[in-house]
């Protein structure tokens, strides 16, 4: 026996069904958005992931060196491949460019609740805007998918912050300010203790006093406070944060958020609005999902400036949300037919699978030669709605048998008017 590896995950029929419904139903919400789906490859070069984030990025990579003697890693997340795929092309795209994709990612870190070293994604990204109504798009696709999912807005809220706010506070206040390590203690402010967030911003260049003012202007949210003591920048971005909110309200989105400056993003490339995705009770600890904007990052591959607004919604935190609050799909089989053989009845039985898999149903029949009891048993445990029995006996009356399982009724039917001009008879046809 061989055990599965830490943090990678095994997922069997009843929970890929789930999975897929899942899958589906955020894709459908993205392409209803005109969002078209792309391919990307599995591995990338690692210094595209080095020269972004710097070495220390390949203590969490799946970096190896393949046989062509090229150092490659595993996909860590989308963003820096779509990237490159932008600059590939630019010229040829037209503008807006809207993707989506869903597949899996590789990250060699800490296993914890929602977090695994395989996990999947579906990104979602805008290239080539820089107006407000984009971001308000992506927010209002995030809603959208979720709501579409059973959610209802008190069930999840989208914390939204924009990275030019913070910046400019910081840039405020006197002495030399790293706002990169400011930020990334924003990021954290939430997972450890008020002392030791303050020392990181005391770390970062504010005085102890002025990490606490800071902290005070950017809990309490008051957008015009916020831009008075700021000044031009500050108020800048204020205006382009309420843009967006205001965006969102008229695309159905502004329910769902509220303005949170606590939340920063931990990635250095965000530079404008950026939001997190929660659960609204608190339940789940975790973010079910972030994005924001990132305008300098195809330049930074080498493209032409080109604005950036995105989102990755990941399955695991994703799953946790729907479960709180009770909306992800049941973990079954669904099966509309199972088509019974009794005795030497294949052709026949062929005939009516093919003709019901023809109209687009899911339909199984027997191909291990199994006793009539064996193959009630299988029926019922991949849920088939409806048993179709092909036996030797019936057929010499030209008849079959439809038995719905729910209820166990059953009654027979001509065999030449089964499954006839409907796509799906059931018993109730024929009651």
């Amino acid at each position: 026996m061989y055990d599965r590896l830490k943090g990678f995950r095994d997922f069997y029929p009843e929970e890929m069904s789930a999975r897929r419904q899942v899958f589906d139903t955020v894709e459908d919400a993205a392409a209803r958005y005109g969002f078209r789906e792309i391919g990307t490859p599995t591995l990338e070069r690692t210094q595209m992931y080095v020269d972004k984030s710097g070495e220390e990025i390949v203590e969490e990579l799946y970096a190896f060196e393949d046989k062509g003697g090229r150092e490659v890693s595993l996909t860590p997340e989308l963003t820096p491949t779509v990237a490159r795929m932008v600059v590939a092309k630019q010229q040829e795209l037209s503008k807006p460019i809207k993707w989506y994709s869903t597949r899996p990612f590789w990250r060699f870190e800490q296993v914890q609740q929602g977090r695994f070293r395989e996990f999947y994604q579906t990104n979602v990204d805008v290239f080539g805007s820089e107006a407000p109504e984009a971001d308000a798009e992506v927010l209002a696709f995030a809603a959208d998918a979720l709501t579409s999912l059973g959610l209802e807005a008190d069930d999840f809220e989208f914390r939204v912050s924009h990275r030019d706010i913070l910046g400019g506070l910081l840039d405020a206040f006197e002495g030399e300010v790293d706002t990169r390590d400011a930020i990334r203690a924003v990021d954290k402010r939430a997972k450890v203790e008020e002392e030791e967030y303050l020392g990181l911003l005391s770390d970062a260049g504010l005085s102890y006093d002025d990490a606490q003012k800071f902290d005070d202007l950017i809990a309490t949210g008051d957008l015009d406070a916020i831009a008075e003591f700021g000044g031009d920048d500050v108020e800048s971005a204020v205006e382009n944060l309420r843009a967006v909110l205001s965006a969102a309200e008229d695309f159905g989105a502004g329910e769902y958020c509220e303005v949170s400056l606590t939340t920063a993003r931990g990635l250095d490339y965000y530079t404008g609005v950026v939001f997190e995705c929660f659960d609204s009770t608190g339940d789940v600890s975790r973010a079910a999902f972030g994005g924001g904007r990132y305008d300098d990052l195809i330049e930074s591959f080498g493209g032409q400036p080109t604005p950036a607004v995105g989102v990755a919604l990941g399955d695991a935190t994703l799953q946790l949300l729907c479960q709180r609050a009770g909306v992800w799909p049941d973990e079954e089989l669904s099966t509309d037919y199972y088509v019974l053989q009794i005795g030497d009845t294949r052709e026949v039985a062929a005939d009516i699978v093919r003709e019901l898999r023809a109209a687009g149903n899911v339909v199984e029949t027997d191909v291990s030669g199994r006793s009539f009891g064996a193959q009630m048993g299988y029926a019922d445990s991949i849920n088939a709605e409806t048993v179709v029995i092909v036996g030797e006996q019936d057929l010499e009356n030209g008849e079959v048998t439809i038995k719905e399982m729910s209820s166990g009724d059953q009654t027979t039917v001509p065999v030449e008017e089964f499954p006839g001009d409907d796509d799906a008879p059931t018993y109730e046809d024929y009651e």
